[in-house]
């Protein structure tokens, strides 16, 4: 590619349980992942296609993970060489989430991830809307949504959602519905506060579609990620240049909508 581009979309993991971490992932979607999990990893594995930045995040199922995750994240962004952002992790069921919040914010986090169909709840759930409540205006949130298998995070829940909070703004992993594209799209495309990235969809649609629900959604709003682990550096890029995109909508998608939403900082990247 000829633009610097940002992963915003990486999970990673401690290397003492990255392995079972991969192992879990492995399983729930009966899908062999690319990497392994390690930090360590992404970096040299990104590097060598032109990666120059990182989202990085993990999601915590428990609430008594949540500051333990958040400080992770926050020290591996310390010790990556400006080449990393963190988002934090936030639970339904904390008992202080205003706290953890806070606590979130103070490590420098620059954003939340929610995974719906690991916490095993629905993002429509008034617990789900204390986290919204919080961001709100403040920092955006990065979704799992999609999966034929389970209705938490459904394109109905996510409408209702951005709806009810204009001023949330909201990233839709995998174009807005893993596995539920069509659905997804013709439901929420409209909304002006939800952005997708195009993570964990390339591999299982056409050039000609995904070049399509880029245009649904608007250069604007899409972002490029790839799901570390699951996806090799190699052949996301070459499905992302099938697409076949104008260089500008390219450059968007690729580096700019991510170092806005994120407040990455374009020329330490370039």
């Amino acid at each position: 590619m000829d633009y610097p581009i940002i992963d915003c979309h990486c999970h990673v993991y401690p290397d003492r349980i990255a392995d079972r971490a991969v192992e879990s992932i492995r399983n729930f979607y009966d899908i062999d992942l690319g990497y392994d999990g390690r930090c360590s990893t992404l970096v040299r594995e990104g590097a060598k296609y032109g990666i120059k930045h990182y989202v990085v995040f993990s999601v915590a199922t428990t609430p008594k993970q949540v500051q333990t995750i958040n400080a992770f994240i926050a020290e591996t962004v310390k010790s990556s060489a400006g080449i990393m952002t963190g988002l934090g992790s936030l639970h339904p069921d904390s008992e202080d989430m205003a706290g953890d919040y806070e606590h979130l914010k103070s490590l420098g986090l620059r954003g939340v991830k929610l995974h719906p169909d690991f916490q095993k709840i629905a993002i429509d759930d008034e617990r789900c809307e204390k986290i919204y409540q919080l961001c709100r205006g403040e920092l955006p949130v990065l979704l799992h949504t999609g999966d034929y298998r389970y209705d938490f995070s459904n394109p109905d829940r996510m409408a209702r959602i951005l709806e009810k909070y204009p001023d949330l703004t909201v990233i839709g992993a995998h174009f807005g519905g893993w596995s539920v594209w069509d659905e997804a799209v013709s439901k929420l495309c409209d909304y002006q506060n939800f952005y997708v990235d195009c993570s964990s969809t390339l591999y299982a649609v056409s050039p000609e579609r995904g070049r399509q629900l880029v245009r649904a959604y608007g250069a604007d709003r899409v972002l490029f990620g790839t799901d570390h682990p699951m996806w090799f550096y190699e052949e996301e890029i070459k499905r992302f240049a099938a697409l076949g995109l104008e260089d500008e909508e390219a450059e968007k998608i690729l580096c700019k909508n991510s170092a806005k939403l994120f407040g990455i900082d374009e020329d330490k990247i370039f």
